[in-house]
């Protein structure tokens, strides 16, 4: 296994009204956060949050090209970002238990904190089609380029991790500075991962090697 020290680019926030930051998104133009009872639009070059959705946000995020995916707390809610209206629920598989969200071939993948596994679901159903077990708690879920990435936090520690799909072997790491927690985690389809940072109310851009 590859580890390194995890290099942080920039810093967002902490934002007005937003305490935490829970899952994270990207949109291909802004960087979308659950906070707890909103979802919030990041300009990743202003720094700015250009607009709010009013919507039960309580852990991960997702994004499928269209629509927003959001776990509250123990159901998925997929919404329109035009409109800010859902659209369909669905359980999510831990009832409550769950942390990151990812789409992924046309599936979502939830992150079990304490379960320490990753689910992927169907996103009309709810219905778990694959299990992947990882050896620590999982927050924020990841696809990037073939690869799924997750963050770990326990304590002071936190990682990002790059996982495989098949057997769950942790492949690469990255390591946070302490005190850098990972709640939330996305890539930008390039070189930077967004990695919510829970009660710190930050995000942080991350290089993704």
């Amino acid at each position: 296994m590859k580890t390194s020290a995890a290099t942080i680019l920039r810093e967002y926030g902490p934002f007005p009204g937003a305490e935490r930051v829970h899952g994270v998104t990207f949109d291909g133009r802004h960087v979308w956060f659950a906070s707890g009872d909103r979802l919030n639009a990041l300009d990743p070059d202003s720094g700015e949050v250009v607009r709010s959705i009013e919507v039960a946000s309580h852990a991960g995020t997702a994004f499928d090209g269209e629509f927003l995916y959001q776990i509250a707390e123990d159901v998925i809610h997929k919404i329109d970002p035009k409109t800010g209206q859902i659209l369909s629920t669905i359980p999510a598989p831990g009832n409550g238990g769950d942390s990151g969200l990812a789409w992924a071939e046309g599936t979502l993948w939830v992150g079990q904190h304490r379960g320490r596994r990753i689910h992927q679901i169907d996103p009309e159903t709810g219905k778990i089609l694959r299990t992947i077990e990882s050896n620590r708690v999982v927050t924020g879920v990841t696809w990037v380029d073939g690869q799924l990435w997750h963050g770990t936090w326990e304590g002071d520690d936190s990682d990002v991790r790059r996982i495989d799909p098949q057997t769950g072997e942790v492949l690469e790491r990255l390591d946070m500075p302490e005190g850098a927690g990972v709640s939330g985690l996305e890539s930008d389809g390039a070189g930077c991962f967004f990695c919510g940072g829970g009660n710190s109310g930050k995000i942080r851009a991350v290089r993704r090697p």
